[in-house]
């Protein structure tokens, strides 16, 4: 961790405490047979191969049981994710019906994911109120379409993206609770790094995720935007986003040094597999308007055993941040 702590990392530093402090019992197991749990689990690693190539891989990492956790979290968070992205109507009544469904202990009989979830959660212990914050954060994608500031949009990417790694830290193990201002800010990253590449999708979507502030002072504005303006000024910008965002990933990935030993090279590969499509952007020029930033998969390959000999040693390298 850095020396100075931001505003918006003390704040959320709190939040992410509370969970972990008053989670004092585990939740009644769920009474699954063995042939509905493994449709279940199936059904998840379905859902994460088709949608996410570098979880799926990073997944693939795992030993069995926590393989299938992962599957189900990803599962879970892509179905909430799902309905207020690719549903036109009724947005608000499905995503409570699925918190429903999904944050009960018993889910109707015929919704695998959510009975894969439920048992996870159960098997992990992992604290509820980490996946409701997710819901929450996911929520707010109805209401609120711009960000004032970073301050602001950190706690997005916190509700959306550090609960989640928040609820892997449950899944994999950690030692104590100095593991969760890790999480927090890896959190951030990887959130930022989504926004980062998703910017030309998210604005025809009607959403925009870039802090204002930053934007006019780099002389932005949405009709740049609007218009997929790659100049001078968007180039500078982008190289202040990504310089913070790799700072953030530089503080957080020394974290990975504090989870269970088997799922230290699988955080570590999701990680920074998942930071490799800042290289991606800045070799096409900051172009995030008419193409998606992405790894292949030799390129993926190229990469794992860097990544292994650092979860492994707990040595990652500083990051020298460049001013703009």
């Amino acid at each position: 961790m850095s020396a100075l702590v931001e505003t918006w990392e003390k704040q959320l530093l709190a939040q992410a405490h509370a969970p972990w402090e008053t989670f004092l019992r585990q939740e009644a197991e769920l009474l699954m047979d063995k042939a509905q749990q493994q449709r279940a689990y199936l059904r998840c690693e379905a859902i994460t191969r088709e949608h996410s190539r570098t979880f799926s891989i990073a997944s693939s990492l795992l030993p069995p049981e926590q393989r299938q956790a992962m599957h189900a979290l990803y599962a879970f968070c892509r179905v909430s994710d799902d309905l207020v992205d690719r549903n036109p109507d009724n947005k608000a009544e499905m995503l409570a019906d699925w918190r429903n469904r999904s944050m009960t202990g018993t889910p109707p009989e015929d919704d695998l994911v959510a009975w894969a979830w439920v048992d996870t959660r159960s098997r992990h212990r992992i604290p509820r109120q980490y996946a409701e914050q997710l819901l929450d954060g996911i929520a707010t994608d109805l209401t609120k379409t711009r960000y004032d500031n970073f301050d602001d949009l950190a706690h997005y990417c916190y509700a959306v993206a550090s609960t989640v790694g928040l609820m892997v830290m449950h899944i994999v193990g950690y030692e104590g609770k100095d593991a969760i201002s890790y999480a927090v800010k890896l959190g951030v990253a990887l959130q930022m790094t989504n926004i980062l590449r998703d910017v030309g999708e998210d604005w025809r979507n009607g959403r925009l995720y870039l802090p204002q502030d930053e934007l006019a002072r780099f002389g932005l504005s949405e009709a740049d935007i609007a218009q997929g303006t790659v100049d001078n000024r968007w180039r500078d910008f982008m190289r202040f986003q990504i310089n913070r965002t790799r700072r953030l990933y530089a503080e957080a990935l020394p974290g990975v040094g504090l989870l269970g030993r088997r799922g230290r090279f699988a955080v570590g590969a999701a990680s920074e597999l998942y930071q490799a499509i800042l290289k991606d952007i800045e070799a096409h020029d900051y172009d995030v308007f008419t193409r998606r930033a992405h790894t292949r998969d030799l390129q993926k390959l190229a990469l794992m055993p860097g990544i292994w000999w650092r979860s492994r040693s707990g040595k990652y390298p500083a990051h020298r941040v460049a001013h703009v």
